[in-house]
């Protein structure tokens, strides 16, 4: 038996690989279907399941890919319901992988049909549990995303807290748990960065999973504080239930160069938006007016998904050379299947052919501690709403890059505005989305609020 969890950093997704005498099973992978494809035949195996434990939201699933190009059988627990072929498994069933078996376990209340999955070891015993959005290491999932008619956030809890109790409790302590999801994902509100953990320990340590606590007093605690979901998630929620084109498909038509005359044309033709997915410092310095900032080195498929709102916006990219791939991955991902092409050698070619640039302003923090911020400037802070209050500049605006167009009344075209988030990269998606609506006199202030921290507390020393 082999085991193997494949993290995704930026979506902050756990994927699983499960081997077991020439027989694979694959839970809840990312839409491109060839690095799991790739695994099984250097491993000299072939994939005979793809378990899915609920329709996702905060990504679109390889599921339907690979189940074309391996022939292996679409699993999901009971209550799914989808346009294209899938095997709706029983609550307890289990399947055959090798020496070992994998049983399904309704556990409503994320969604419906949210199910996990207990590995049974070749000796029956059972080993670990892919407990999908219903069980994270340090929470559980939120139970906002079925609300429909007649069903509320906290009937979905309620439904979640029964699921908890009467099917995972029970099972045995030292079972491993490996979750969804870890630290960052908008699944849940605690998430630990832990890859996985037992479930004795998390009866411990977990706050939804303590013993003794009613089923009042769990819908209040998981309902609490939660965060609307961002924009995407209901439209990959439907994706993944509707079905999706070829991964073959998207790239065909999404990494292919484009020289600036087609790149110019093309955005003009298809009222294209110009994503850069270039590093901060390199947009600021110079990037082709109108485009917005989404860098790739950053958390850049959800960004994307919260603010670029069209899913069937046509994409014109700018990337680092060599990394043009990866974007159209990255950006179908999330449901992002309509780019149509990237600036061949990137922002040299542009400048190149004698077009018009722009660059981004800034200050660096001891300048802004010593001067800028003693000449009562405006400054707009974009971190969300519990960074700030755990510490920011007095008089600044907490405007969360998340809810920009909320605020978009807050901000006038006359105004000259200092702009920071944590570190730099938020700040230059929000200044690079208020350039491309016509505002001007927008200044980054370089490392963030950990720099502006650390020399205010500098400032303080010195003056002592």
């Amino acid at each position: 038996m082999y085991i193997e969890q494949l993290y995704t950093g930026c979506l902050a997704h756990g994927a699983y690989y499960i081997e077991s005498n020439g027989e694979a099973a694959i839970i809840d992978p990312l839409r491109e279907p060839d690095p799991y494809i790739k695994k099984a035949a250097e491993r000299g195996v072939r994939i005979r399941y793809v378990f899915e434990t609920h329709f996702h939201a905060d990504f679109v699933s390889g599921h339907l890919d690979l189940a074309r190009k391996t022939g292996a059988a679409v699993i999901y627990g009971p209550n799914a319901k989808a346009d294209y072929e899938i095997y709706v498994a029983r609550d307890g069933e289990e399947f055959e992988l090798g020496g070992v078996k994998i049983r399904t376990i309704h556990t409503p209340g994320h969604t419906l049909e949210s199910s996990c999955f207990l590995l049974l070891d070749e000796q029956g015993k059972e080993h670990c549990l892919f407990s999908g959005d219903t069980i994270f290491i340090g929470d559980v999932g939120r139970p906002d995303l079925a609300v429909k008619s007649g069903l509320t956030r906290e009937d979905l809890a309620g439904m979640l807290y029964d699921s908890i109790q009467k099917k995972i409790m029970p099972l045995s302590d030292d079972l491993i748990i490996y979750p969804g999801h870890g630290a960052g994902s908008a699944c849940g509100k605690n998430l630990s960065k832990e890859p996985w953990d037992t479930l004795g320990n998390q009866k411990k340590v977990n706050y939804a999973l303590k013993s003794g606590m009613t089923r009042e007093e769990f819908i209040r605690e998981v309902t609490e504080g939660i965060l609307p979901p961002p924009q995407y998630f209901l439209k990959n929620a439907m994706i993944n239930k509707t079905g999706y084109e070829s991964m073959e498909s998207i790239m065909k038509r999404g990494d292919v160069p484009l020289g600036p005359d087609d790149f110019e044309r093309l955005a003009a033709e298809n009222e294209a938006l110009i994503l850069d997915t270039r590093t901060a410092d390199e947009f600021a310095a110079a990037h082709i007016p109108g485009s917005v900032f989404i860098g790739l080195d950053g958390t850049f498929a959800p960004w994307v998904g919260a603010l670029i709102t069209d899913l069937n916006q046509p994409i014109l990219f700018i990337a680092t050379p060599g990394k043009e791939e990866e974007v159209v991955t990255r950006l179908s991902r999330v449901g992002y299947d309509h780019t149509i092409g990237y600036l061949a050698d990137g922002m040299l070619a542009w400048m190149a052919s004698g077009r018009k640039t722009e660059s981004v302003p800034s200050v660096d923090p001891k300048t802004f501690v010593s001067t800028v911020l003693h000449e009562g400037n405006q400054v707009i802070d974009v971190r969300r709403q519990g960074e700030f209050l755990n510490g920011h500049v007095n008089n600044a605006i907490n405007i969360p890059l998340d809810y920009i167009n909320e605020h978009m009344g807050d901000i006038t075209h006359q105004g000259k505005y200092y702009v920071h988030c944590a570190g730099g990269y938020r700040s230059m998606i929000f200044i690079s989305i208020l350039m491309a609506r016509g505002y001007r006199n927008l200044v980054n202030i370089t490392g963030g609020w950990s720099a502006i921290e650390a020399e205010l507390e500098r400032e303080t020393s010195t003056a002592g």
